[in-house]
């Protein structure tokens, strides 16, 4: 009898939708409350207090919460759901790509190129000539016409004796002038670093192109932030995110200067999103698997704060692994199961056949990376691992299926950052194994990278399968969104109508109209779930945001139309009017009475 009164207690409680006693803090109403629960509930209101979700119900039930301090809102129709969760994202780059020298991502010739960064040396000609050039938001798959180059020669041709370096916006591959190449000691006997490629003209010379790890040549000789551009980078990548409702975030390559400059502004109430971190597991350097998950401990005790609280925090729970680089042209990093294709034609007459390259070999070997997974499940860190084509996925995949069948990798909790493409074979193992794809949704869509710099050399079977994501949904995987940005502007609008419609903007032009492949969008609640719940699942966030449900932290956005109703080109003008961490209001656009 004791049980039975117990679960009748329970159950009323449940069915009070938490209406607890005394006055909630906030209180929304005469809403569209999508909650994104298990059941995709959608009420009218919900109340707040002490930054948790106290209600979630009809305007009756919230009504009974309003008390003399209550700051009531009316949502008159608007929608309100649970706050963005970017999944995969690189902040502190992209607050300091907003300060810097940028091609905004433009498609450009070599002239616009030339004459956009000639403004930039304008701008800044007082600059010691010794001190570096940094150009950012390079679309290098995007140069015009289509197979356009960029060369040290482009750059000289400024006339600067500054050293300048060019970084695409991708993140694999940097152009130097002259002047870098000199400052960086590449000769023409300076061999390719592990895992990178400094590319050659045909005589052997070094172009000034450099390719993933050989960046690193360069990139090491850039003056590091200092500590007021640190924060001025992080303060900037902030308010780009609340801007667009993002409420808690992974940044998927971490380094102590960001943990510090993020810390900092927390320690100053000024943190407005949930920060999480992956710090590199890099073998590359002489590193063994224990040495460097010790390192990763070693600032995971120097930064995380902990279990989540109301206010927004730093935790530190993830690593960072590359197994390859972009399969796109002109890298061709990513690791492929078969070989690219080459043209053995000409431009005339095309005539694709298998070249001699897959890609490069796994950027870990089967062996290295067994170890490093074992290292990270006995420490319950977490591994987000870059696996970009169909070989670096299912090396991945093997490994996880290795660690599976050791008890400390049970609760393991993988992602597969990219999985641009992936063998059909391979689909089902994501469920079977528990791994997530962390996919950018905005590259599912017809453009230079897409079609100019994959098609032919894919040919047409596998690149009928690239951006699976719908394709991986239908065989049971939890997709999670996950911008990477500064690979691409800061725009998850953009990137959910792209996952539903996988089209381009209509002002991409006729060449990249229609779909990109026969394969279906992903539908729109499926989407929205992978930029909230499904992404906060990855993070070990799912019982504290995700979706709106009592007892959960008050993060939610309220936007000016329904994601859910209006045609599906339009879900990228949709507008955040309000952003909400922790039942503080860090956002607003426009007036919510």
């Amino acid at each position: 009898m004791l049980r039975r009164a117990l679960l009748l207690l329970l159950l009323c409680a449940s069915a009070a939708s938490g209406a607890a006693q005394g006055p909630a803090d906030l209180v929304y109403r005469n809403g569209a409350v999508h909650t994104l629960d298990s059941a995709d509930s959608v009420r009218q209101a919900l109340a707040v207090r002490a930054g948790r979700i106290v209600y979630v119900g009809d305007n009756g039930g919230a009504a009974a919460l309003v008390g003399k301090r209550t700051r009531v809102v009316d949502l008159q129709g608007r929608m309100l759901m649970p706050g963005l969760v970017d999944a995969h994202m690189h902040p502190q780059s992209g607050g300091s790509r907003l300060l810097n020298c940028s091609l905004d991502y433009q498609r450009l010739t070599v002239d616009e190129l030339q004459t956009r960064i000639r403004a930039c040396l304008a701008r800044d000609k007082h600059q010691d000539p010794r001190r570096w050039l940094v150009v950012v938001n390079w679309f290098q798959q995007g140069m015009q016409p289509e197979g356009a180059s960029v060369t040290a020669a482009t750059l000289d041709a400024l006339g600067t004796k500054r050293p300048i370096l060019v970084r695409s916006s991708f993140g694999h591959s940097v152009q130097l002038n002259s002047r870098g190449i000199a400052l960086a000691g590449i000769r023409q006997e300076t061999p390719d670093p592990p895992g990178g490629k400094i590319v050659r003209d045909a005589a052997g010379r070094a172009t000034g192109l450099l390719e993933d790890a050989a960046q690193d040549l360069a990139m090491r000789l850039l003056p590091p932030l200092s500590v007021a551009e640190n924060l001025a980078a992080s303060r900037a990548a902030l308010a780009a995110m609340r801007a667009q409702g993002i409420t808690s975030f992974l940044d998927a390559w971490t380094d102590p200067e960001t943990m510090t400059a993020f810390r900092t502004l927390q320690r100053q109430g000024k943190l407005t999103a949930r920060a999480h971190f992956a710090v590199l597991i890099d073998l590359d350097k002489g590193a063994t698997p224990k040495s460097a998950v010790a390192d990763l401990l070693a600032q995971k005790r120097r930064f995380d704060q902990g279990t989540i609280r109301t206010a927004p925090s730093l935790q530190v729970r993830h690593a960072k692994l590359f197994m390859d680089g972009v399969i796109a042209a002109p890298a061709f990093t990513g690791a492929m199961l078969e070989p690219y294709l080459v043209n053995k034609g000409t431009a005339e007459q095309p005539d694709w056949q298998p070249g001699e390259s897959s890609g490069p070999n796994s950027y870990f070997s089967a062996e290295a990376l067994r170890a490093t997974l074992v290292e990270l499940a006995r420490w319950k860190i977490d591994p987000h691992i870059h696996a970009d084509g169909d070989r670096a996925v299912r090396d991945s995949l093997d490994a996880i299926d290795w660690l599976r069948t050791l008890k400390q990798g049970r609760d393991v909790r993988p992602a597969l950052a990219h999985a641009e493409i992936v063998a059909p074979s391979d689909y089902p193992r994501f469920a079977a194994l528990g791994v997530t794809p962390v996919l950018s949704f905005q590259w599912a869509k017809p453009a230079p990278d897409t079609v100019g710099a994959l098609r032919d050399y894919l040919g047409p079977t596998r690149h009928a399968l690239v951006e699976p994501q719908a394709l991986l949904q239908s065989a049971g995987a939890r997709i999670a969104y996950g911008s990477d940005w500064p690979v691409d502007p800061l725009n998850a609008w953009f990137a959910l109508k792209v996952a539903v419609t996988r089209s381009a903007a209509p002002d991409a032009g006729p060449e990249f109209a229609g779909r990109l492949t026969a394969q279906p969008g992903m539908p729109r609640a499926a989407a929205l779930r992978a930029a909230t719940i499904d992404a906060a699942w990855t993070l070990r966030q799912e019982t504290q945001v995700g979706s709106l449900e009592v007892g959960k932290l008050a993060d939610f956005i309220v936007l000016d139309r329904n994601y859910f109703t209006i045609p599906a080109e339009d879900i990228a003008r949709i507008r955040v009017l309000q952003t909400v961490v922790g039942g503080k209001r860090v956002y607003q656009a426009g007036e919510l009475r």
